[in-house]
């Protein structure tokens, strides 16, 4: 295979996936030509058009299909709309469980007049991806949360070692490539077994980061943080459950959700880049959603991909990708509703590809 060469899988998901998928991959097309990369993109069915084409929402060989490529690009999935059914699954978590992409990478980042509460946010939240309190992903057979009695709702949380010692070395990681300061993210003075063996494993892993600066935060007192100085922080590590809200927290910060990119990575050279936002049925087809999630999410695709396996080409796109991004941000003809803008969906992918060009 060309070293300048990407197979990437293209699954748009849900409602609006079916318009900002699109959206990212022709900007990410368009900066790929500029730069020597050629991506061959495999879309593939899911969601609820695979359920009605295929019968499933993850019609069988799907996983192996992409096993077979560098990565891909994942739409929003809008599970809980999804009818009952056996084949009416919600697939993202069975897909991070297979190519164990156990910690969710989630930037937040201010860009001037969009309507963001600060203008200088620059942080990233390293999310535990595969345990924690969520049932749909901390069991191999069984449910994490099940009904012994009518009365009587348990929900298990599964920390480990292992889970806890890997995202924390993700994130020492990428500490260690930006201004080297790292908060862990916990509650041990409640659950001290669970979070205090999370904070055992991220200091034992610190300790290969020794430039690293480390710190603690308890996650109440972290949800006021975000609000009062969020500038203060740089890169957060947290468990599963608590980096879900507090990304989405962060996401209020700087525009909203439409400006919440995230990119699935985990200990091999397989990435998934997955906005963290849901799939809005109430605009879907209406040209007014905002792509830059997803679009940013597939410039940290091409990014990590590229310095995963030295493929400088890919690199570079991802830069004039965010250049671009900046760009176009800027003018308020390309920028959609939610951020202040007049634009459409449609606009601002344009908006992107003629700045980088």
């Amino acid at each position: 295979m060309n070293t300048a060469h990407l197979v990437l899988g293209a699954l748009n998901g849900d409602d609006i996936g079916h318009e900002i998928v699109p959206a990212a991959v022709a900007v990410a097309s368009a900066a790929a030509e500029m730069h020597g990369l050629r991506i061959d993109w495999r879309p593939l069915p899911i969601g609820r058009t695979a359920l009605d084409t295929h019968g499933t929402t993850l019609p069988e060989g799907t996983l192996q299909t992409l096993a077979a490529m560098h990565g891909f690009v994942l739409g929003p999935i809008g599970h809980r709309d999804y009818p009952t059914g056996p084949g009416a699954i919600n697939p993202h978590p069975i897909m991070r469980k297979q190519f164990n992409l156990f910690a969710n990478v989630r930037p937040t980042r201010s860009y001037p007049g969009i309507g963001c509460l600060y203008d200088d946010v620059d942080l990233v939240i390293v999310r535990e991806n595969n345990e924690g309190f969520q049932p749909d992903r901390n069991m191999v057979a069984g449910s994490g949360e099940f009904r012994p009695t009518d009365e009587v709702t348990l929900s298990v949380r599964v920390i480990t070692r292992t889970g806890s010692e890997r995202v924390a070395r993700v994130a020492l990681s990428l500490a260690q490539s930006r201004r080297k300061l790292l908060t862990l993210v916990h509650k041990n003075t409640v659950f001290k077994l669970g979070c205090g063996m999370f904070v055992e494993e991220c200091h034992k892993a610190a300790k290969d980061f020794p430039d690293v600066t480390v710190n603690e935060v308890i996650v109440d007192t972290m949800a006021m943080r975000l609000v009062r100085d969020p500038q203060s922080f740089d890169v957060i590590v947290t468990t599963n459950m608590f980096g879900d809200i507090l990304s989405d927290e962060a996401a209020g910060l700087v525009g909203g959700l439409g400006m919440a990119p995230g990119l699935c990575i985990g200990d091999g050279d397989f990435a998934m880049a997955q906005a963290t936002h849901g799939s809005a049925p109430d605009i879907a087809g209406t040209g007014r959603a905002n792509p830059y999630a997803m679009i940013d999410s597939t410039r940290m695709l091409l990014d990590w991909l590229g310095r995963r396996h030295g493929i400088a080409e890919a690199v570079n796109a991802a830069q004039a990708m965010g250049t671009a991004i900046t760009a176009a941000l800027a003018d308020p003809a390309a920028r959609t509703g939610d951020i202040r803008g007049t634009g459409t969906t449609e606009a601002m992918t344009a908006a992107i590809i003629r700045a980088l060009r």
